[in-house]
């Protein structure tokens, strides 16, 4: 294991591999680095039990950050090998990552680390994807990552998207449990995660976007705007089956269509609430028969002119990261608690 990272390299890694899209930017990630590799768990304590509780989104997000990591390991000239749910009985444990140091990057995988850091999620109107980009390509990027389906949606599509959104809003209007913890998670933040108000869009602005997720109006933002029409495109992410390995390895795909569409200019916003009851999973389905079970849809477009959005809060890397006791690891510095 000579060739491992030392812990200095793990804690870059692991801060950027943070910076991942997750359900209401939860954060539900931790990382344990030994002799054995970079482990990814679950982080339970950040589980959003009413507005996921089965856990999939929390998944969803871990696969998000799994493939930030190992996106910024290649630019950085380290190979990561990915041994996906890799103790049996043990669903926490997501992934091990063991790393190589002989990758050779690209040009493009140097936009892609410059992508980690400029990538948010934007719940405003976007304009068309302009006719010199080529989204199509995006997920071709991501080598070994089996069974997950991309589907490009019509601008007709959209009008049943539209029907599934309002579907998900009214099954979940008089949900207290869902109000309460969507109230707490969006509309204000705090140093370790949550979506600030300056992240939402007011009524008028979200009426723009008629398959966004309903959140509560916030009570400033303090950006201008305008008044356009959301013209984006949907992507639907689908999987062969409704497993979590399943769920992993969409998420590694989200993100890598998310990062290469943030390299090529684009904005882009992940929605997932059309596919948290039945009934609109239903009709996401309809839309691509035969294309496997939806589990989150992707807004791309040219960005709106408009005030910058304010970065969201990310998790310190000492309340995230663990090098395990006796730890063989090279250079390591510090032992955290597991």
């Amino acid at each position: 294991m000579n060739d491992q990272p030392d812990s200095a390299v793990v804690e870059m890694l692991v801060e950027l591999a943070g910076r991942a899209p997750s359900v209401h930017n939860s954060q539900p990630w931790r990382w344990v680095y030994s002799e054995h590799g970079l482990d990814l768990f679950t982080d339970r304590s950040r589980l959003l039990g009413a507005i996921d509780p089965t856990e999939r989104q929390l998944v969803l997000s871990c696969g998000a950050a799994l493939d930030h990591l190992c996106t910024a390991a290649a630019a950085f000239r380290w190979t990561a090998d990915v041994e996906s749910m890799p103790t049996p009985g043990a669903p926490d444990h997501l992934a091990r990552v063991r790393l190589t140091h002989d990758a050779h990057p690209r040009s493009h995988e140097f936009d892609l680390l410059a992508a980690i850091n400029r990538r948010h999620s934007d719940r405003r109107a976007f304009g068309p994807v302009p006719n010199n980009r080529i989204p199509a390509r995006y997920p071709r990027r991501v080598d070994g990552v089996h069974d997950v389906r991309t589907t490009f949606l019509s601008a007709e599509a959209k009008e049943t998207l539209a029907t599934a959104s309002r579907l998900s809003a009214n099954v979940r209007k008089y949900d207290a449990s869902y109000q309460a913890e969507i109230r707490w998670w969006a509309g204000h933040s705090f140093r370790s995660g949550g979506i600030p108000p300056e992240a939402l869009t007011d009524r008028t602005e979200s009426s723009r976007v008629r398959v966004g997720r309903e959140f509560p109006e916030p009570h400033r933002i303090g950006r201008t705007g305008t008044a356009a029409t959301d013209e984006s495109t949907v992507v639907l992410l689908g999987t062969a089956s409704d497993e979590r390995v399943n769920w992993l390895q969409c998420g590694r795909v989200m993100s890598a269509f998310l990062l290469a569409a943030t390299a090529d200019g684009l904005a882009t916003c992940p929605l997932t609430h059309m596919t948290e009851q039945a009934g609109s999973r239903a009709l996401v389905e309809s839309l691509a028969p035969g294309r496997g079970v939806p589990q989150v849809l992707i807004r791309i477009g040219a960005p709106m002119v408009g005030s910058p959005l304010a970065p969201t809060p990310r998790r310190a890397v000492s309340s995230v990261l663990s090098v395990a006791t006796g730890s063989t690891a090279r250079g390591t510095r510090k032992t955290l608690p597991l």
